[in-house]
């Protein structure tokens, strides 16, 4: 039982908790600056960036005035990771979001419900060609003055809805850095670019 007298000590190391757990968030310029770097450099100013006040409480940054949507590191998740899509594939991404936050787990199972409801109609997709650019780094390579990442790797990838090898000319299984379809013949086909 907590003696009535350490009732201050405890709210003061919950107060400091919070306050060095809010202390890990990035400042907001620093977040959109790193989810922005994920698109090319035409892109990114116009861009929306969206990011974090708190652990996994995702929310706009900064507005955007063209079709990107550039998704900033989340805090919580190990490693560094940004994004900038299409503002075409928003309800694919947000549904594959929400579906992990109910507790589907599994690339497998979230595909499966998000297929289901393609099908139905009551998810939509992009009816051409829309881009999703990554940048995946180690969490102690950012610079926490830029809030940019040294060294971070890029994967592009082309969303070609129900593409397949033969109406694209690409292999489905990747190798030799080349570009590759992933998921042929699905609503999310897409191709596969590493640099």
């Amino acid at each position: 039982m907590v003696h009535p007298s350490s009732f201050p000590l405890v709210s003061s190391l919950a107060l400091l908790s919070l306050s060095s757990l809010a202390a890990q968030v990035p400042a907001a310029e620093l977040q959109i600056a790193g989810a922005v770097s994920a698109a090319p450099a035409a892109l990114q100013d116009g861009a929306e960036g969206r990011g974090y006040r708190n652990y996994h409480r995702r929310l706009i940054l900064r507005p955007g005035s063209t079709e990107m949507i550039c998704l900033a590191d989340d805090p919580a998740e190990g490693g560094w990771h940004v994004a900038c899509y299409h503002r075409d594939l928003e309800p694919f991404m947000v549904r594959g979001r929400q579906l992990r936050e109910q507790g589907v787990e599994g690339h497998e199972a979230i595909d499966s419900a998000r297929l289901a409801e393609i099908q139905a109609g009551t998810l939509k997709m992009p009816d051409g060609p829309r881009m999703l650019y990554n940048l995946y780094a180690p969490s102690d390579s950012v610079d926490a003055a830029t809030g940019l990442a040294h060294g971070a790797v890029g994967l592009q990838v082309v969303y070609i809805p129900f593409a397949t090898p033969g109406s694209t000319g690409l292999s489905d299984q990747p190798g030799g850095g080349l570009p590759w379809l992933m998921a042929p013949g699905k609503p999310w086909a897409h191709i596969m670019i590493m640099r």
